[in-house]
């Protein structure tokens, strides 16, 4: 069964719990990881013009203690859909977090219906101060389940709720994230499942403080021409995951997309934020994520 970030959200109290329990946490279980079958070995980032990071939950099988030690030496400093707990852990380790969630809401609970307004905005009322503490520049929310809303109404419910949420960033200088998803494979009925959607919102927000994700696995699937799109709406996007396509597999041969390429064009728009990886490793996860980082090290 395909782990998902639906999963990870569950089970992230157990988290914490799993890494006190281990022993011993990062030497043993490193040098192991090495040995495994096409493990190879580690290579960090030389050229890092584009700030690279990793999705924690897509390595929730791996005790936090040993991936933490494993993204420290491939080279990152920092780390994707952080809790409160986990962004406190990884900070303990050396590691920034790179966009956290406040409990602003999940996939289906968005910014598209009215009935989340006040739970979201609340949450952004709370959060947001303790990111500007822990020097955490980003929170991630969602636009929402369709539910048989229109475009029309879900823009305009997102841009008012979105209007109320846009002081309390800018006040505190932290980026809210929307994050644009595929209804097509991973998330049916999701409503902003395409880039135009959702930067019509931004757009109308009008603050540098809150922005899209761009996440190129579920845009790839939903529309394609991920390059051309990037160039379109770079103004409206704040953030960026990956992902093969098809599968969220590793960023290899075995999937449609050209890495280099996407990041150099990324690069050329001037982007100064994190660019995340966020697919599910099949081989040993630590060898799939230092071959995905020296990928994108343009």
């Amino acid at each position: 069964m395909e782990l998902t970030r639906r999963d990870a959200l569950t089970a992230v109290g157990l988290t914490a719990a799993s890494a006190a329990l281990i022993a011993n946490p990062g030497g043993a279980r490193e040098a192991a990881a090495q040995q495994m079958p096409g493990a190879l070995p580690i290579r960090k980032p030389t050229k890092n013009r584009i700030k690279q990071s990793v999705c924690q939950w897509c390595y929730q099988k791996m005790p936090l203690p040993d991936f933490f030690k494993g993204v420290i030496d491939r080279g990152l400093t920092a780390v994707d859909l952080l809790n409160e707990e986990q962004w406190t852990q990884a900070k303990a380790a050396g590691l920034q977090c790179s966009l956290a969630y406040v409990g602003a809401g999940g996939i289906n609970e968005g910014l598209n219906d009215p009935k989340h307004h006040e739970m979201l905005i609340t949450a952004m009322r709370t959060g947001l101060p303790k990111l500007k503490a822990a020097g955490i520049p980003s929170a991630i929310c969602f636009f929402g389940k369709r539910n048989g809303m229109s475009d029309a109404d879900g823009i305009k419910n997102s841009i008012a709720c979105l209007q109320q949420i846009k002081p309390i960033a800018e006040e505190n200088g932290v980026n809210v994230i929307v994050e644009l998803l595929n209804s097509k494979v991973n998330h049916p009925d999701y409503i902003g499942d395409k880039t135009p959607y959702g930067a019509e919102i931004i757009r109308a927000v009008n603050s540098p403080n809150v922005k899209l994700l761009y996440d190129v696995y579920h845009m790839q699937i939903m529309e394609g021409d991920v390059i051309a799109t990037i160039n379109k709406y770079k103004d409206a996007i704040g953030h960026y995951h990956t992902g093969g396509v098809p599968g969220r597999n590793e960023l290899d041969a075995t999937q449609e997309l050209n890495w280099p390429a996407v990041v150099e064009a990324i690069i050329a728009t001037g982007y100064k934020g994190y660019f995340a990886h966020e697919f599910i490793p099949k081989r040993d996860p630590m060898t799939s994520l230092g071959e995905a980082v020296t990928l994108c090290d343009v």
